[in-house]
């Protein structure tokens, strides 16, 4: 089972749905600001793929933080930013049996998807 975390009205995540949908993949969305990650999710999350794919710094949120809290960043502070301010994780962030995947492009989908068959 494909999951897609992030919020509906992301033009990304609108196109991460389309795309699954026209290739008829089933998926659960979950909208992270109604149902937050939890802590082992963000975490392995950041095992797999590195805070700096998971923490999107190019956010409005990110932008808005103080200066403190960008400060030496590691996987641990991240980790914590991203538990108080869920709008921080990239878009989409899927998850799969094959592991979590950040951002949307046809070719990594549809290369995940000959994977998972």
């Amino acid at each position: 089972m494909i999951t897609l975390y992030g919020i509906p009205n992301c033009d990304t995540i609108k196109k991460a749905r389309r795309w699954l949908e026209h290739q008829q993949k089933p998926y659960q969305f979950i909208d992270y600001r109604e149902q937050p990650l939890g802590k082992e999710q963000l975490q392995a999350a950041i095992e797999e793929l590195g805070y700096d794919k998971v923490l999107n710094n190019r956010s409005t949120t990110y932008r808005q933080l103080p200066a403190a809290d960008k400060d030496q960043l590691n996987a641990s502070k991240a980790l914590q930013l991203l538990l108080q301010h869920p709008t921080l994780i990239k878009r989409p962030l899927l998850h799969c049996s094959l592991g979590y995947r950040v951002g949307f492009s046809e070719a990594s989908y549809q290369q995940l998807l000959e994977q998972l068959a």
